[in-house]
């Protein structure tokens, strides 16, 4: 029976080095199947996952030796972490290794909005249209980026912000007011980002407090030139509001890269039909072949680290 088991891709050369001192099984859909995850899941002191894995309370009762789940990004909410705590098994996040993806993303995505719809006139293009002032956008230099979370991505979001000339504002109730971060942004309230940002990127775990956080009434106080980017977890936006405030201008943008549903089927996503000036993309953010091999090297080291007592 396998001592690490890993239910979700994984770069090879980390499954190799975790093969090289324990016996590993890994099986890129098992998070399909929990009866199965369970069942291979009796004699794994460790068990690997990404987002799709649901880690429940009955799935870590199945698991008598589990010591570790290592976690091949940041967001924790598919991982009952009160069941771990009372077991006092360690949850590993590969904290900071696809920061600079998600940083990327953001930041292309917004350009993108700002412009206007510009990277979205092919037809019109093909079809003989030459609509320069309708899609007149805007430029990045000069404007406010306004992040809801600043711990290590939003961090890496507003450095790079403010490289390309934007002002950096953030709401992090956490993070002390003399952290050395705070260079890159100035300290903000919610109702201050939301209501003065031209830029909204949000960097937020998805809980109790943030489920719904962006719904109609906050969405309408944004500004009418405002493009909001989700990188971090769906739920936190509620997708209905958000597609009104686009179709009838209330916002200028939206990029979506995760969903109250995923992976999203085609009737949750039929509610995006039609609506302008919106990137859908497959919670992609963080994942590049750069940060897959980074998020999966940490993560392979945290979880020998542990398995073999060292500090």
């Amino acid at each position: 029976m396998s001592e690490i088991v890993i239910s979700e891709f994984m770069d090879g050369a980390a499954v190799d080095s975790l093969r090289a001192g324990f016996a590993v099984h890994q099986d890129v859909d098992l998070w399909k199947n929990p009866a199965a995850l369970k069942r291979n899941l009796g004699n794994a002191r460790a068990l690997i996952v990404r987002n799709r894995t649901q880690v429940s309370r009955d799935v870590i009762d199945a698991a008598p030796l589990l010591r570790a789940v290592g976690r091949l990004g940041v967001g924790l909410d598919n991982i009952d972490l009160e069941a771990c705590g009372e077991r006092g098994i360690a949850v590993l996040p590969a904290t900071g290794a696809n920061a600079e993806s998600v940083a990327e993303y953001v930041l292309a995505t917004a350009l993108i909005l700002r412009r206007n719809g510009a990277y979205f006139a092919n037809e019109m293009m093909i079809s003989g249209q030459w609509p320069r002032e309708k899609l007149m956008g805007r430029e990045l230099a000069g404007d406010t980026l306004g992040l809801l979370g600043y711990g290590s991505i939003g961090q890496v979001v507003a450095a790079r912000a403010a490289a390309l000339g934007m002002t950096v504002a953030a709401f992090d109730p956490i993070l002390p007011a003399g952290h050395d971060a705070w260079q890159y942004a100035a300290k903000a309230s919610f109702d201050a980002i939301i209501g003065e940002s031209d830029v909204i990127s949000l960097h937020l775990p998805l809980n109790s407090e943030t489920r719904g956080l962006l719904g109609a009434a906050t969405i309408a106080r944004m500004k009418p030139v405002a493009v909001l980017i989700n990188s971090a977890r769906g739920g936190i936006v509620d997708e209905t509001a958000l597609c009104a405030a686009l179709t009838s201008q209330a916002i200028a943008g939206a990029a979506l890269d995760v969903f109250e549903c995923e992976p999203l089927d085609a009737e949750a996503g039929s509610k995006f039909l039609n609506v302008p000036n919106l990137i859908l993309t497959p919670h992609i953010a963080g994942v590049t072949h750069d940060a897959n091999r980074r998020v999966s090297d940490m993560t392979a080291r945290n979880v020998i680290r542990l398995l073999r007592g060292e500090s």
